[in-house]
């Protein structure tokens, strides 16, 4: 898998969790231990079918595995890709957090400069 192929994943998987509706979803199925779009429905706001979709979703990129139990799908998270994910998110944060710090820096090196005396 090339940088561009990896990239084009992790576009889909932020995409996926950037839904607060998923991401109550994979707090509840976290909690249980799994569930179906009907036990998950019973829960939210939202209709069986639109947690359904929402489960889509989330299978599509890896987040949930989904196995036929009777007459509907039992869905679980795969702990590995969420870690990931949570690492990544981690590792985005501590970037910026440098960032910040170097233009606080710097604005604080202009800041004395102007309270230096003028020769």
């Amino acid at each position: 898998m090339s940088d561009a192929a990896g990239e084009t994943v992790d576009d889909q998987l932020w995409s996926a969790m950037g839904d607060p509706t998923r991401r109550r979803m994979i707090d509840l199925l976290l909690a249980d231990g799994g569930g179906t779009a009907t036990s998950l429905s019973e829960r939210l706001p939202v209709t069986r079918q639109a947690v359904a979709k929402h489960l889509g979703v989330l299978d599509s990129v890896g987040l949930v595995h989904g196995t036929t139990s009777g007459r509907e799908r039992r869905y679980v998270v795969d702990e590995v890709l969420l870690a990931r994910a949570a690492a990544e998110l981690t590792a985005v944060g501590s970037a910026w957090n440098n960032r910040l710090l170097r233009i606080k820096r710097l604005a604080e090196a202009i800041q004395r400069q102007r309270q230096q005396p003028q020769p």
